[in-house]
């Protein structure tokens, strides 16, 4: 690990990666908190792999000039709800829960985040559920368990055992979009890799990926602007 700056106005910071794995220098752009990392081979020279980052500095500056702020789901504010903003009210209810076109939650402002987070989390531990079935059905295949996680690198995976995990942010992207990464990790059971063979599994069990793939790659840092401190 290094660092790095980037030339021109505003100077940019870049975290410096070496990977055994790479093949090829490549850049990204943390959605979460904007950290720019330039990740290159073991053998590739430094200065080889700046001159990449000067190259896509528009680029990188860009990517960054589409971060937004943080948004506390607290009483009155909104929150996604697959895919759509609904608003936070307070109510006399036991537990947050959906009704009318609104997430009710008790009129405790201090718990209101903490509550909001719980029945996103359920909700979409019973869309993930509900869709992984169905795909894997379709697949004629068997998994394991479903876990839930807040992951920042990875939306899904599926372990060699079976087991599959998911972000629970999940369940504030459409409904299209969660499918699709429900689908995606359900043909790993039949494909452990991204080969051509996997992806004609994703598209028998879910035709037409490529716009709820496209959407989650675009907008996928906007699930992680909302932070639940408990």
């Amino acid at each position: 690990m290094g660092r790095a700056m980037l030339s021109g106005n505003p100077p940019v910071e870049i975290t410096l990666r070496r990977s055994a794995r790479a093949r090829r220098v490549s850049l990204r752009v943390s959605g979460l908190d904007g950290k720019v990392t330039l990740s290159m081979p073991q053998r590739m020279k430094t200065a080889e792999a700046l001159a990449f980052a000067e190259e896509k500095a528009d680029w990188i500056r860009r990517h960054l000039a589409k971060q937004v702020d943080h948004i506390a789901p607290g009483i009155g504010a909104t929150v996604l709800l697959r895919g759509q903003e609904v608003p936070i009210v307070a109510g006399a209810v036991k537990r947050a829960q959906f009704k009318e076109g609104a997430l009710w939650v008790p009129a405790a402002p201090d718990m209101a985040a903490s509550r909001v987070k719980a029945f996103l989390k359920l909700a979409a531990r019973d869309d993930l559920s509900a869709a992984c079935m169905r795909y894997a059905a379709a697949l004629g295949r068997s998994y394991g368990r479903v876990t839930l996680r807040d992951t920042r690198s990875r939306w899904g995976s599926c372990s060699s055992a079976g087991n599959l995990m998911f972000s629970w942010r999940l369940i504030m992207a459409p409904v299209e979009v969660l499918d699709y990464v429900a689908a995606h990790e359900v043909a790993h059971l039949s494909e452990m890799n991204h080969s051509s063979a996997f992806w004609g599994e994703v598209e028998r069990i879910y035709p037409n990926y490529g716009p709820p793939r496209q959407w989650l790659r675009e907008n996928g840092q906007l699930l992680h602007r909302y932070r639940f401190d408990d």
